[in-house]
Formats: structure tokens, sequence, C-alpha cells
């Protein structure tokens, strides 16, 4: 997937969802009408670059139901997502509404993250229009969206990555918003951009920085501020503030402090503090409209735990809410999704599993047809299965049960404490990365990426028996908990500067018979450790993956990663075993068995 598209239990069969047949869409034309529309944002006003797609046959007297669209990072509303969105519902007979989001193409102001406060608002100045108030601009009044009341039209919002997390915080700020589907978007952009999967107490993220992601980070960075390049005639309220050309100040703050590489206490909680208030984990309770969440499993930028995490807390304040893990996310490159999954560039909703779910939420939600099915509450892309749904389905997430393998002093992962063999072994980090996980920048656009790799001694890894009898399914998120030994880092650990933790990283690879070595999704969890002289918990990222019959397990944890800052100055580490107290994997399994 390009950085351009960053511009859009018991298990049972497949739920087959009915969907318009493409002939009924093909005879339901429409008409676009490109409009300027200034709204209210913060503390300014933004003008909004938008097209308005009105379907054949809506009128005031046959009002039709809206879909509001916008783009990911670095896209505006021509891209291929937010185009093909637009035009796949409005020849559905929904009246379909794509913009620009702010900072993109032709709409004015700064880049502010999808903060609430600014985008959330901007947003909810489309949907003023849509309930019939007249274009600031030019006069122009759209009276033919269907309302669930005086000036409360029915709308619904759908888009991926940064027009993804648009969709939560326009509904937190107006509840007029009657449905969402954010597709591959973030929970907390402190997790995204500088994860720490150690010691997590809040939605995807924890208390302390992680590893900066600069890779990514910088990517985002440079393709915002080159939006004057992009777009030689921009509106001068785009102008961004602190040293930034086309951000608010206080992104620039954040990407200041990343870069650094220090984390003194009060700078980091402001910053930390900043990047949550701009992202879902600080307003999800204010989220009301029935959300449906399509994440992807291949996503090194914002992978399966981030939906998860808005999932569960959505899920536990009654919020409608059902979760997909489709196979594509942000990482992989050029590649374009498997046969049957769902295509943004091309619309295909009738003939996708996600496509057809997303037709049925709305069909629900916006048409108010009762007796529609919305399907299970989870469903997971299956990337082993040919012929038939690759899609698995469950009533409930998690899906399956867990199962426990126990770090072995020897090496090995084993299924009872008792076979735990005692022993030490220790890794240590060089001034440079010796670990590659996550495609590269050329990985990302298409080009051969290196495969995996982790250098001699600045690894450990721990290897189960071959699976026997019958694959074993790996579905969820596996978590780690263990203790470890690095004096020097203890030494420093409780400095002012939270960058003098210890950081590693975990990850799960998949080993075939024949030696040969598969990080599954190529995902990696970096963690910085609170405090080496107690146990910690590392959550790895979310898969879906079958161990063969033959293949083994093997976790790894490593000093370092190159996609990632990591430990200031040479951190040894050691980790010991024994029956009585050893390190612990836990795996959710929906099939299978692990000895």
């Amino acid at each position: 997937m390009s950085l351009a598209l960053l511009a859009g239990s018991a298990l049972v069969a497949p739920l087959a969802l009915t969907a318009p047949a493409p002939a009924v869409a093909a005879a339901a034309p429409y008409t676009v009408t490109a409009l300027q529309v200034t709204v209210r944002a913060g503390d300014r006003k933004c003008t909004l670059d938008t097209d308005v797609y009105r379907p054949a046959g809506a009128a005031a007297a046959h009002p039709a139901p809206a879909v509001l669209t916008t783009n990911g990072f670095g896209g505006d509303k021509a891209d291929g997502p937010t185009d093909a969105l637009a035009k796949a519902f409005a020849a559905r007979g929904y009246v379909a509404l794509a913009y620009s989001g702010l900072g993109f193409g032709k709409t004015g102001c700064p880049i502010s993250l999808d903060d609430p406060r600014i985008d959330g608002r901007a947003a909810s100045g489309l949907v003023d229009l849509l309930a019939g108030a007249r274009a600031a601009d030019n006069g122009t009044r759209i009276d033919y969206v269907a309302k669930d009341g005086a000036g409360d039209p029915r709308v619904g919002m759908i888009g991926g990555s940064y027009g993804g997390a648009v969709q939560l915080a326009t509904a937190a700020v107006d509840h007029r918003v009657d449905a969402l589907v954010p597709l591959i978007t973030w929970n907390d952009l402190s997790y995204s951009l500088d994860p720490n999967n150690a010691g997590r107490t809040q939605g995807a993220g924890g208390p302390l920085p992680g590893a900066y992601k600069w890779q990514w980070t910088n990517g985002f960075f440079l393709i915002g501020e080159a939006q004057g390049l992009l777009h030689p005639h921009l509106d001068p309220s785009r102008s961004g503030g602190a040293g930034c050309l086309h951000f608010v100040a206080q992104a620039c703050d954040t990407k200041r402090l990343l870069d650094s590489g220090r984390y003194p206490a009060a700078r980091t909680r402001a910053v930390l503090a900043y990047a949550r208030s701009v992202s879902p984990v600080s307003y999800l309770a204010s989220v009301k409209a029935p959300t449906l969440l399509v994440q992807g499993q291949d996503d090194s930028l914002f992978n399966l735990n981030e939906a998860t995490a808005s999932y569960r807390t959505l899920a536990a304040q009654g919020t409608p809410v059902k979760m997909i893990w489709q196979a594509w996310g942000h990482s992989g490159g050029m590649r374009k999704p498997a046969q049957g999954e769902l295509d943004l560039a091309q619309g295909n909703l009738d003939t996708s599993y996600a496509g057809r779910r997303i037709l049925a939420w709305f069909d629900r939600y916006l048409r108010r047809r009762t007796a529609t099915v919305t399907g299970p509450a989870f469903a997971y892309y299956r990337d082993w299965v040919t012929g038939g749904s690759a899609y698995a389905t469950s009533p409930v997430f998690p899906a399956g049960g867990s199962r426990r393998l126990y770090l072995s002093g020897d090496g090995k992962l084993v299924g009872r404490r008792g076979e735990v063999a005692r022993g030490s072994r220790e890794y240590r980090n060089l001034r440079t990365a010796t670990s590659h996980s996550e495609s590269s920048l050329a990985g990302l656009l298409g080009l051969p990426d290196v495969a995996p790799y982790d250098a001699r001694g600045t690894y450990l890894d721990w290897t189960s028996r071959p699976v026997t009898g019958g694959a074993v399914e790996v579905v969820g998120v596996p978590r780690v908990t263990l203790k470890v030994s690095s004096p020097q880092a203890e030494r420093v650990q409780n400095s002012a500067d939270a960058a003098d933790k210890l950081v590693l990283f975990a990850k799960l690879y998949d080993v075939a018979p024949d030696g040969r070595k598969t990080l599954v999704h190529r995902l990696v969890a970096p963690a910085r450790v609170p405090d080496v002289t107690r146990r910690f918990t590392v959550e790895l990222p979310g898969i879906v993956h079958r161990y063969e019959p033959g293949h083994r397990l093997r976790l790894v944890l490593a000093a370092s990663d190159d996609a990632y800052a990591g430990n200031r100055g040479v951190k040894p580490v050691t980790v010991s075993a024994g029956p009585e107290n050893t390190g612990v994997l836990e795996l959710p399994v929906t099939q299978g068995v692990l000895r």
C-alpha cells in the first residue's frame, strides 16, 4: 500500500451478506458539484474544497441519506480511494460529500492531526451543510438529504487512515453523525509514532514514551511540509507555526521532541498529552455512533492493537461496534489487495467481504432498514485459505482461548512449567541498529527489500517443539511476561530523562522444517521497560497466522531495530529461567495445540 493511500471462541461460517446488484447501481447516475465551503475550525475559519455527489431522483420530496468521506494523509478529495468511495455510494443512491482535509489539496488551514476541536469541528460544519444550511460562500443549499429531525441530517462517514480518525473526531463533537466506518486508523498517536508495548494502561499505549518510529514519522512530516510544492497556490491560512510550514505548532513540538532522542519528564508529559488529545483514546467516551472498525493485518504503522483498543472501549460503553481484520494495511508497498478483498481505489463494495459488510452497516443505520444483518462481532482474514471465503468469524472478541508457553533457560519454549531448564543467557546492544524487521522505505514503495535479520549476540530466542496433530492458528494479541537483569539500565533508569530506560524489541517468527524463518507480517513490538528490577509484560502486535504441522514458533527479544530509535548507551541484558520463575508467552489460539 503506497503512502498515497495514507491519503484514504467458537468460530462460525462467514456470513453471506446481500448487497445491491451492480445493475441497479449502474442505473443510478449522479451529478457532481464542486463547492468551496467555509467553516469554523477551532480558533479560525477554514475553507474546505468539496465535491457534492447528488444521485438521480434525490430531491426535497425524495431525500436520500448522506455519506461523508475525506482523504488519507497526503491526499485530497480527488485521490483514488476518496473519489472511488464517493462515486460508489452516489451510484447506490446516497448523497456523497467528498472533501479535502484541513491542510491538503485546496483546503485551507494547517494540518492539525485530526484534532476533534479543529478537524472534527470543520467536518461538523459540513454536517450543517447537509442539514440544509446555506453555504456562506455562495448561498448553495442542499435540501435533498434525509433527516432525523430539524437540522439533523442522516449521515455516515467512511475513509481510511487519516480519513478514518477524523470520523471518530467528528462523531465525538457532533452526535448527528449516524454511522462510522474507520479503516486502518489509530487509537493513540503517541503509541503509533512512539510505541511502547510495555506497561500499557490506556488504549493502545501507556504512561511512558516508547521507541521513536522515525521512518514513518519522518515520511509523514515530509509529505505534510511538501504541500507547498504539491499545491503552489495555497490559501495563506495553510501556514503553520513554530518553525513548521504546514502543521500546527503543537505537532511541530511533538516532532522536535521525538527527533531529540530525549524525554525530560515535564516536556514529555505535555507532548504525550497533546498526541493523545488528538487521538480517539481521549474522546471515544463521546462517540455514540455505531462504528464498524476495519483494520489491516499487514500494517506496521497502525497495527491491530489500535483497532482492538478502540473496539474494547466502544463495546464497554455500549456503543454499537463490530470489527473486521482485513489482509492489507499501510505496509507492503504497492501490492494490490488480494482477490476478494476490499480495494478502496476500485470501490468494489459489492464483490468484497468487507465491502458487503460496509454496505450492510449503512443500510441498517442510514437507510434504517432494521432487518438488515450487519454481520458478526469479529471477522478476520486467513491468508492460508484458497477458494471460498478467506474470512472466519466469531460472535465474540477475542475469538478463541489462550495457550501458555514457558521460556526455558536452554532457549526452548515449553508447554509446562516443570519442563523449564534452569539457565541464563545474555545479549547486548551495539551503538548502531543490528536488527531489521519491518519493511523499509524501499519495501513500502514496492521495491525489493532485505529479509528480516538479527545480528548474532544482539538478541535472544526461544523456540517451540514442531507442531503436531494439526495446524495451530493464532488469532489475536500475544503477550510475553518476563524479568530481565541489566545493571547498566538499573543504574540510570530513575534519571529525569525517560530515554535512559531500557528498550527492547519482541517479535514472533514461524520456522519451517527446513529452517527458513518468516517474521509474521514483519511486525515487531518496541518496549521501554518501566523498571528492570520488576517483571513486566510486553503486548505484541496482533496477528492472524497459521503454524503448519512441522513448523515451530520462535519468540525473539532483540536489542534494537533499524526502524526505531533505541537504547541510549550499551545496556547488556540477561534473561534467567527456572521452573519456579520464568517468562511466559500467552498466545490467543483458535485451533490446534502447542506443546
